[in-house]
């Protein structure tokens, strides 16, 4: 099967997108909002902690910091592996915990600020980009075993 290949469907969002680029755009996701992790864990601190979880230790800025490079090497394995259509559905499925997590830590037991959902919305679009994906990947091996 060649990387990128998978059936157009008009009219669907993502339809016009190789797996390839969709992988990158899953990818995306993780270099955006990891990389800000990274390379500025006070301001991800700032805008997206509530006050009274902004600690003044140097630890927390070292934690979101690590939390950003470990999000680099997921985005890493998205852009750089083949992703078929068991993969898209892994990473799915993965990330369903992490919307518990969200909604959790936003309205149940509050942590996160209104700007903290950032993270939820891209796991929005990650999973969209899955189901995406895993469309493609299916109509893409169905062709390649006719």
């Amino acid at each position: 099967m060649e990387r990128g290949s998978g059936s157009a469907r008009p009219g669907h969002i993502g339809s016009g997108l190789s797996i390839g680029q969709i992988q990158w755009a899953i990818a995306a996701v993780f270099f955006v909002l990891g990389g800000w992790a990274l390379l500025a864990p006070r301001s991800v601190i700032a805008l997206t902690l509530l006050p009274e979880y902004r600690t003044g230790t140097p630890i927390l800025p070292f934690a979101v910091a690590c939390f950003g490079a470990q999000a680099m090497i997921s985005g890493l394995f998205a852009a750089f592996s083949r992703f078929t259509r068991a993969t898209f559905l892994a990473y799915g499925i993965a990330l369903l915990p992490f919307f518990v997590f969200n909604w959790w830590f936003t309205f149940v037991d509050p942590v996160f600020t209104w700007l903290g959902l950032l993270e939820a919305a891209g796991n929005v679009v990650m999973l969209a980009l899955c189901v995406i994906g895993w469309r493609k990947a299916a109509a893409a091996e169905e062709r390649a075993h006719a």
